[in-house]
């Protein structure tokens, strides 16, 4: 069955723009304190229930992912771009790092101990939006957490260049409750919400959830 056309538009705007995105995007040190203070929380967490791995879907160029492994995080990193992968890969050949889709993530159930889905949900149409995070909560196991960070809203862009390049992703920026109620409705449990207005690197309002997938009775 051929992608969503959403996802080749993804793929194929991010191998035009990998090489310049790592150049232009900061390095997770660079990142404002409190989403630098999220991460920490998050990897402190998952390390200290034990239930297994990380996976960081959307991936890009590795970088979080090796921070999550700075932190003692045993993290691998999944993106639908080859380009990226591939930068990731030499960057931190000591790191695990696959082609794939948060849409159908290649990870049996109940496996991982945390998910994170750092600035890679908003190219994804809301309408997919429940795949993905019934996919996390296959994925994880009973107990295990789930990090989301990113813009919110109520816009859908159509950008025609980024980073330099032309792309043809489109984002959705929603409102965090909206947000919040798909996680719900995917069986995660909401347990911690950050909100940022615009200022300094972020240009536009942020978030950051910390949901947990509920422990089996």
């Amino acid at each position: 069955m051929a992608d969503p056309s959403f996802l080749t538009a993804v793929r194929e705007s991010y191998d035009t723009v990998a090489a310049d995105y790592v150049v232009r995007v900061p390095p997770p040190a660079e990142m404002d304190p409190l989403s630098r203070a999220m991460l920490v929380g998050f990897a402190e967490l998952v390390r200290t229930a034990g239930r297994g791995p990380v996976a960081d879907v959307g991936c890009g160029p590795g970088r979080v992912t090796a921070h999550l492994a700075g932190l003692g995080v045993a993290a691998f990193g999944v993106d639908l771009s080859p380009k990226m992968i591939g930068l990731a890969r030499q960057a931190y050949p000591n790191l695990r790092f696959t082609e794939g889709s948060m849409t159908a993530l290649e990870t049996g159930g109940d496996e991982l101990g945390g998910i994170l889905a750092w600035y890679s949900t908003h190219h994804t149409p809301p309408r997919w939006l429940p795949t993905v995070f019934t996919e996390f909560h296959r994925t994880l196991a009973p107990g295990g957490y789930l990090l989301w960070g990113d813009y919110v809203g109520d816009e859908r862009l159509q950008p025609t260049h980024g980073y330099g390049h032309p792309v043809s992703y489109e984002s959705y920026l929603l409102p965090l409750d909206r947000m919040v109620g798909l996680l719900e409705q995917a069986g995660l449990v909401v347990t911690a919400r950050l909100e940022q207005e615009p200022g300094g690197r972020l240009t536009r309002p942020h978030a950051c959830l910390l949901a947990r997938k509920p422990e089996k009775p």
